[in-house]
């Protein structure tokens, strides 16, 4: 069994939710890892993967994600649980208030021999006030593309289908059924 390494329990259920409608069970490895400062999530996913591999001895997965605002350069980018931490959405809505933005997830798979990356990219705009509805993260403040309100907005259904989460993990899915790994 495939192995999710993340200490977010939001995330593992809306992985676990997109395995199961595809016929595949996974794990929760439940840990908090180090990771190292890097511009982009590639490298961070990349590095954490060769890490957890002298760690564990089954196959798994983890997932970095960042939100990258145009109006202000990128930023917050891979820092994104930092600057959510830290400054929080009403900080950010008063810095980037109608900016374009996107939030890119990278998928990270190590078999114990190779590390395989999938990415997965959701455009939208960062809103101009917060949304009622709360949500996980980001959400209550940032529109998908082609919506008129917030992801926290959307259906459980709806956010994984559009989502760039949802999109990484669907390219990993398809890469484990078509590799005959599972």
């Amino acid at each position: 069994m495939i192995k999710f390494v993340t200490s977010n329990t939001h995330k593992y259920k809306e992985a676990e939710t997109l395995f199961k409608k595809r016929g595949i069970e996974i794990s929760w490895e439940k840990m908090k890892y180090e990771e190292i400062q890097a511009d982009d999530n590639e490298t961070i996913c990349r590095d954490s993967c060769m890490k957890l591999s002298e760690k564990l001895e089954s196959p798994f997965f983890i997932d970095d994600t960042g939100l990258y605002i145009k109006s202000l350069n990128g930023f917050p980018g891979p820092f994104a649980s930092y600057v959510q931490e830290t400054l929080g959405n009403s900080r950010i809505l008063e810095m980037a208030s109608g900016s374009a933005a996107f939030f890119k997830t990278v998928v990270g798979f190590s078999n114990q021999k190779q590390i395989y990356i999938f990415t997965g990219i959701l455009n939208g705009n960062i809103s101009n006030k917060e949304s009622r509805t709360k949500g996980f993260g980001y959400d209550p403040i940032f529109i998908p593309q082609g919506y008129d309100k917030a992801l926290s907005e959307l259906s459980t259904g709806e956010k994984n289908i559009i989502s760039h989460r949802g999109k990484a993990l669907e390219k990993f899915i398809d890469f484990l059924l078509s590799s005959g790994i599972i």
